[in-house]
């Protein structure tokens, strides 16, 4: 293994104590912001007074996200630690997958060109069904399939699940075909084009 892999490893370990230094930070801070806005805390007080100024600012956003969908401005705190802690697993769980792929590509690149193809075929299954994840998941929260964060998914996922559409029924109201599509990816598809299946 490379020595930068284990120089990713590292920093990859560090950032995981810090991340972690940093949401015990966030929920103690958050904590007492959540007792100043529930008056658990004296609101004349100098603490009080301080996370009205300082803290309350950085929290108003998520303030106005959890008012427009009927939530409580008190309980914004709360909502604001959730979104740390998500986005803080969501950059360690992208960095692994980042080390993951370049350990993976080491590996391809030191086998030759058979190792390249794998690799290709593999980040392109790879790279399909986790557009396919992100169609479905937009489906179920609504969002447009015009919004710049979900288009791309649409873009490579049509040309597989318009001609699926067109012979799959949906279930009730159930649309089968990502499913399907995501099952011939990974069984038919990736095994055929490696040469797995005969």
């Amino acid at each position: 293994m490379p020595s930068f892999l284990f120089a990713f490893d590292a920093v990859l370990g560090v950032l995981r104590l810090a991340l972690f230094a940093v949401a015990v930070l966030l929920a103690v801070v958050f904590a007492l912001d959540w007792a100043v806005r529930t008056r658990r805390l004296s609101p004349f007080g100098p603490v009080a007074r301080f996370f009205r100024s300082t803290v309350d600012p950085m929290i108003a956003p998520v303030e106005r996200r959890v008012v427009r969908a009927g939530g409580l401005p008190s309980s914004a705190p709360w909502w604001a630690l959730a979104a740390a802690v998500v986005g803080g697993i969501i950059l360690l769980s992208l960095l692994g997958f980042v080390r993951g792929w370049l350990a993976m590509a080491y590996g391809a690149v030191a086998q030759g060109p058979r190792g390249i193809y794998v690799l290709l075929v593999v980040t392109t299954a790879g790279l399909l069904q986790i557009a396919l994840l992100v169609r479905v998941v937009s489906s179920w929260v609504r969002l447009s399939p015009y919004s710049p964060w979900v288009r791309w998914s649409f873009v490579l996922t049509d040309p597989i699940l318009r001609p699926l559409a067109r012979i799959i029924p949906p279930l009730g109201m159930m649309d089968v075909t990502p499913i399907v599509a995501y099952l011939l990816i990974n069984y038919v598809l990736t095994p055929l084009l490696l040469g797995v299946v005969t």
